[in-house]
């Protein structure tokens, strides 16, 4: 099944791709790797998640949090690409959690992203990952995202 039929199936509805916000593009493509700039949790209704998992956070809530900057991704990647059906594999993605100083389960929050990439590409949704703790992020914002993919012409 594609990915746009899995989307359909799943039920999700990515937000607008988000549009660049400093000095920035959303993807730069050289060759047939595509990568995507860090992606913040944006709603459809384009509030953003904000606050620190393991203090304004459960993990729980980081892990949504991580799914819906997964859904923004997917949008910026459809809006670049015409078609998540371009999308090859996930090759590497970096994730950063916003996170309290004792909180330790950053790989478990950025499962929330990568679960989505597996159910929305299959198998080539997993790719090789970093997981890690940050201070504040932009605008206070619960997680950030970036990948690397492979496409398809």
């Amino acid at each position: 099944m594609s990915a746009e039929a899995r989307l359909k199936e799943l039920g999700l509805v990515l937000p607008p791709a988000p549009k660049p916000v400093a000095t920035y593009v959303p993807c730069v493509q050289v060759g047939s790797l595509l990568y995507v700039s860090g992606h913040g949790p944006l709603r459809p209704d384009k509030t953003l998640v904000t606050g620190r998992v393991g203090s304004d956070l459960t993990e729980a809530q980081g892990k949504e949090a991580a799914r819906v900057v997964g859904l923004a991704m997917l949008a910026s990647l459809r809006n670049y690409l015409g078609s998540l059906d371009r999308v090859t594999r996930i090759v590497k993605t970096l994730g950063m959690v916003n996170s309290a100083s004792d909180f330790l389960n950053h790989p478990q929050v950025i499962n929330g992203f990568s679960d989505l990439m597996v159910e929305v590409f299959g198998e080539p949704g997993k790719g090789a990952r970093s997981a890690v703790g940050m201070g504040p992020l932009p605008g206070n914002i619960s997680v950030e995202v970036e990948a690397i993919f492979e496409i398809r012409d």
